[in-house]
């Protein structure tokens, strides 16, 4: 196994292969202690990660070439007393880097120990917010008046009490029916644990995320921000539905390991001698949604940890009803709005069945491949995807 100085020099080659002389001159000045040289070779990789589209092994190139950067800016900015900007200039590199230093990128943050935001104290008015935050979306009648039309009136989706694997494959499984499977993550420290603002604002307040700011991520005034966690948390409770902020398909847990912890891989996910795609998360206030859309090729355990939210789905069977974005980008989203169907434009979708639930705390709900599922949160709301793919397809299918 390469040690990591001989992957540095590889990576060091093969920048120098795609033209990238002058980060080699920088990353080299930046290893020798120069932080004015590692701020530009951090800034060259970034241009090359936003700038036209390259060959595939180019792109991982400079996406480690990013990480080893950000080392080196963490490791100075430390060095000068600096921790906030290290523990910043890791997580990008989590966050935008390859995977070639990720071990080193998570050993740098685990060497920083807590920083200050943990330290911070959690105003009781803020306590309270989360709490009452959370508790939203009880009442039915109230409920309803947010869904689209027809919410809850047509087929609700099958609930099972924590059943066996054999009885999941057997069931729902092998013939790609949905079900709601409660009861089966009680043991997750996350179903305590995060109802408490105080542990997140301690495990990762301080850290540096990505979010999505806008209606949902089909809409054109979508935009990205990285903000800490804990700004993010602040951002909970605000009451602009066009600048909502949301934790979207983040794979949160490989950046923030204590997270990680809290959490399981539930049985299921070994469904048809399955692996283990993809662990995101799901995170945001009251009024997120999530627009009409498929996860191609891929089986979806979906767990609600904190807060409720509302999920419609259609079967695979009737997608041209749901009139996909042409779009090849989104070629997986529906062109429809479900809370304002345009009957002109869509004359097919508002006679479709479909199913619906609200899920509830602790509840899991699979998704078979294709279907499509519309979510919408009822309160603050925490949840984490599980994707996987079953042996018998091809491993270069996405």
């Amino acid at each position: 196994m390469a040690t990591g100085g001989e992957k540095r020099a590889a990576l060091l080659r093969q920048i120098t292969e795609e033209g990238g002389f002058a980060f080699v001159a920088s990353a080299e000045k930046a290893a020798a202690g120069d932080l004015r040289a590692a701020e530009a070779a951090r800034e060259m990789a970034w241009e090359q990660l936003h700038s036209a589209p390259r060959a595939e092994a180019g792109a991982a190139a400079w996406r480690d070439a990013y990480a080893l950067a950000c080392l080196h800016v963490a490791g100075l900015r430390a060095a000068a007393g600096d921790r906030s900007a290290a523990l910043r200039a890791l997580d990008m590199g989590l966050i935008m880097g390859g995977g070639l230093l990720r071990a080193e990128l998570d050993d740098a943050i685990a060497g920083l120990g807590r920083g200050e935001a943990a330290a911070v104290p959690v105003a009781d008015g803020d306590v309270q917010r989360w709490e009452e935050g959370i508790a939203r979306g009880r009442d039915l009648a109230d409920v309803l008046k947010l869904l689209p039309v027809n919410s809850l009136s047509c087929k609700q989706i099958e609930r099972r009490s924590c059943i066996s694997l054999e009885a999941f494959i057997r069931d729902y499984f092998l013939c790609e029916s949905p079900v709601i499977l409660s009861g089966c993550i009680e043991h997750w420290p996350a179903r305590t644990k995060w109802k408490d603002i105080k542990y997140l604002q301690s495990i990762a307040g301080d850290r540096t995320i990505p979010v999505q700011v806008g209606k949902n991520y089909a809409c054109t005034e979508l935009k990205q921000e990285l903000i800490t966690f804990s700004q993010f948390l602040e951002r909970m409770w605000s009451s602009d539905s066009a600048n909502l902020a949301c934790l979207a398909q983040h794979q949160l847990f490989d950046q923030i390991k204590e997270l990680h912890e809290d959490i399981s891989v539930p049985e299921y996910c070994l469904a048809g001698g399955g692996k283990l795609q993809s662990l995101n998360a799901w995170f945001g206030p009251h009024g997120t949604i999530t627009p009409l859309h498929h996860d191609p090729h891929h089986n979806h355990l979906f767990a609600q940890v904190l807060g409720r939210k509302y999920v419609r789905l259609y079967p695979a069977s009737i997608s041209v009803g749901l009139y996909p974005n042409p779009e090849s980008m989104l070629s997986n989203t529906s062109q429809v709005d479900l809370d304002n169907i345009d009957e002109k434009e869509h004359p097919k979708t508002a006679a479709l069945e479909f199913m619906d639930c609200i899920l509830e705390e602790g509840d899991l709900l699979y998704i078979p491949p294709k279907w499509w599922h519309y979510v919408r949160s009822l309160s603050i709301s925490f949840s984490v995807s599980f994707w996987w793919r079953t042996s018998d397809l091809p491993s270069g299918s996405s």
